[in-house]
């Protein structure tokens, strides 16, 4: 997909991945609409991408609510005049022990990463479709693939989503719209400044701009999925896989020590 010119709607936009990305696009033609709840925030993102040439605009809203979703696709059609690219982005996370998890947390989870994007989705559908060569893109996390202790709930969510992308690009296909899924590792984003987890525990941090750029160039050869993480990511995935008893042995010799750094981890 060309991406200069391009109609794009990014959940979360205001930080992190979505705001890197609102950046990558935009530099290459792309026209903006970022969603998020921090009004300040997204004044702030907004002014940034202005002063570097993209058009963008913003739009305050809780896409984890109903009036939210609609206000988002409602104005992200009045700013564009459709959508061309919608990016589910917005994501939450609690880690810690599932027992020591209250329930308002875990659904608070389930809501943002899960059914959030299923239903902003299905709302914007219809306006996809009018493009003829459109994408969805779902933002999930490289947890969906490699299920880690103390990330229960998020894990389950992430894997969700990764699923759902899955089924409706087979659902989708040769009807004029695309699905991508992404799986970040562990990102430099606001959402991972209460994790204490580092490179020792398989946390090795990259910029938001270069997961941005792997999206960017994953719109421009049609891909269905971007895996960030690398050649350890990957070898990881293939343990899960083939011998997923080898990966719960190596968990377990670190438990103690990721349970300490990533007890305190919270982005709701």
């Amino acid at each position: 997909m060309e991406i200069s010119n391009k109609r794009v709607l990014i959940t979360g936009g205001s930080s992190g991945i979505g705001l890197a990305l609102a950046q990558a696009l935009g530099a290459v033609g792309a026209s903006i609409v970022i969603s998020g709840r921090r009004p300040e925030a997204l004044e702030q993102a907004v002014g940034h991408l202005s002063d570097a040439g993209v058009f963008a605009v913003s739009v305050v809203a809780d896409v984890a609510t109903e009036a939210g979703r609609n206000i988002t696709v409602t104005r992200a059609v009045d700013a564009l005049g459709g959508i061309d690219i919608l990016v589910n982005n917005a994501g939450a996370v609690r880690a810690g022990r599932l027992e020591k998890t209250s329930e308002a947390e875990i659904r608070a989870m389930i809501e943002v990463d899960l059914i959030a994007p299923i239903l902003l989705t299905r709302s914007a559908l219809p306006i996809l479709r009018r493009t003829g060569d459109a994408l969805v893109i779902n933002v999930a996390s490289g947890i969906a693939l490699i299920g880690m202790p103390f990330y229960t709930t998020y894990a389950a969510a992430e894997a969700g989503l990764s699923r759902f992308g899955e089924a409706l690009r087979r659902e989708l296909r040769d009807e004029g719209v695309r699905v991508m899924t992404v799986y970040p590792g562990a990102t430099e984003t606001p959402m991972m400044i209460t994790s204490r987890a580092g490179p020792d525990l398989g946390f090795m941090r990259e910029p938001a701009s270069a997961v941005a750029d792997a999206i960017a160039e994953g719109i421009r050869t049609d891909a269905f999925e971007v895996v960030r993480g690398g050649d350890s990511r990957a070898q990881m995935i293939a343990l899960n896989r083939d011998d997923p008893e080898a990966l719960d042995r190596r968990f377990a010799g670190m438990k103690q020590k990721l349970e300490d750094a990533v007890r305190d981890h919270t982005a709701l």
